[in-house]
């Protein structure tokens, strides 16, 4: 698996293409922002998008952060465990102001804990802030 992150409206999606040269390979793109739902995965290459707003959806039928947790853990093994090429792009939103509304601080502890998971089930993890990567992790085979 590979775990992107950064600020939102920093690239992300544009590195990853490139990154991939997806304009030329066939791959699925799935974006939670679209749909709630994880999907069959299907191609040699998928990108999952926006993982954040899959956290929260998890989050909303969960009666605790850490129960959300658990459930995108197991997804999060069933990802892993692809024998494909699994791209996850997940907006970075822990930093700045901590919110006043419950939920959306469980959401942002939720986010938290999610992304350190999967920055742990990675065997690469990328930031990028301004169009610019930097790979912050690299495990060779």
């Amino acid at each position: 698996m590979h775990f992107v992150t950064g600020g939102a409206f920093n690239g992300k999606k544009k590195w990853v293409t490139a990154f991939y040269g997806l304009e030329q390979k066939p791959h699925q793109w799935h974006s939670f922002y679209k749909e709630k739902e994880a999907p069959e995965l299907r191609e040699e290459i998928v990108v999952l998008e926006g993982i954040e707003r899959y956290i929260r959806a998890l989050l909303e039928r969960s009666e605790t952060p850490e129960e959300a947790r658990l459930l995108f853990r197991k997804q999060l093994e069933k990802w892993q465990k692809e024998d494909r090429i699994v791209i996850l792009i997940g907006t970075d939103i822990t930093k700045g102001i901590v919110p006043m509304n419950a939920f959306d601080r469980f959401f942002r502890d939720a986010a938290g804990w999610c992304f350190q998971d999967t920055a742990a089930a990675s065997r690469r993890v990328d930031t990028v802030w301004y169009g610019i990567a930097e790979t912050i992790k690299e495990e060779t085979e």
